[in-house]
């Protein structure tokens, strides 16, 4: 007897296994011109659960993510890692978007890289629907976000920005090109940095009409995008902490 209620207990842990497999692979799909994105899945939640699209700052890759995103698995988050065409390599991990655009002859500055956070929106719309989707940028495509979620609000539930800025004149846009469009957004909306960058970013928090909207600066001198978060900095729990207190409060 108790060895059918060992087998039974087996099965049934098997099965459990089986339904909520991690779902963590390299993907590509497609930019709206056509460059093929590459990105790293990390699911393991029904599809229905809230979901964290994830982008890298300037001159890095998906690899920003590699400790990030399991930890927001564990969370309740399904995640994707996107590389964008504006990057080159962090951790170990090469930015295949970048590398692509460049041997494609396609444009790589940091607004380039706009329709590829667009279309890694729609591909996680497509694949999962998820009841919540939330966008999270570092430095420049922390700006790229804001710009999105007051541009086509429709498409996005919240926003979690590290160390974003008016990053763009060089590029032709105006110094308050992030601002005006963030001006419009409702939903709930995260913004931290360096404690030194706030300058950058307090006139573009201000801007927003959300009523949900929620800043950090460190008391330490902090560092700058997603990298904030990484263990190896003494105070990544202080960032953590109020992230996993904004993470709940909105999409739990």
């Amino acid at each position: 007897m108790k060895h059918i209620l060992f087998v039974a207990a087996i099965f049934l842990i098997s099965l459990n296994s089986i339904s909520f497999a991690v779902d963590s692979n390299t993907i590509t799909f497609p930019s709206e011109d056509g460059l093929l994105i590459t990105a790293d899945t990390y699911v393991n939640h029904p599809k229905s659960s809230p979901f964290i699209i994830l982008f890298h700052q300037a001159g890095w890759s998906r690899g920003e993510y590699l400790e990030i995103a399991p930890k927001l698995n564990k969370l309740g988050f399904n995640c994707i890692a996107v590389d964008q065409r504006s990057g080159g390599a962090v951790n170990g991990v090469t930015n295949q978007t970048a590398k692509l655009a460049e041997k494609k002859g396609k444009g790589v500055t940091y607004p380039d890289a706009l329709q590829d956070i667009e279309a890694s929106i729609e591909y996680v719309k497509e694949k999962y629907n998820p009841e919540k989707l939330i966008i999270w940028g570092s430095s420049y495509s922390a700006a790229l976000v804001l710009k999105v979620a007051g541009d086509k609000p429709e498409l996005v539930d919240g926003v979690l920005a590290f160390a974003p800025g008016e990053y763009f004149t060089r590029f032709g846009k105006s110094k308050t090109w992030v601002e005006n469009s963030a001006k419009n957004i409702d939903d709930p909306v995260f913004i931290t940095s360096a404690k030194a960058e706030e300058p950058k970013w307090k006139g573009i928090f201000n801007s927003i009409k959300s009523k949900d909207k929620v800043s950090f600066v460190p008391k330490t001198a902090g560092n700058h995008g997603s990298r904030a978060l990484w263990e190896k900095f003494s105070d990544s729990k202080d960032y953590w902490e109020v992230v996993e207190l904004f993470l709940k409060k909105y999409f739990l």
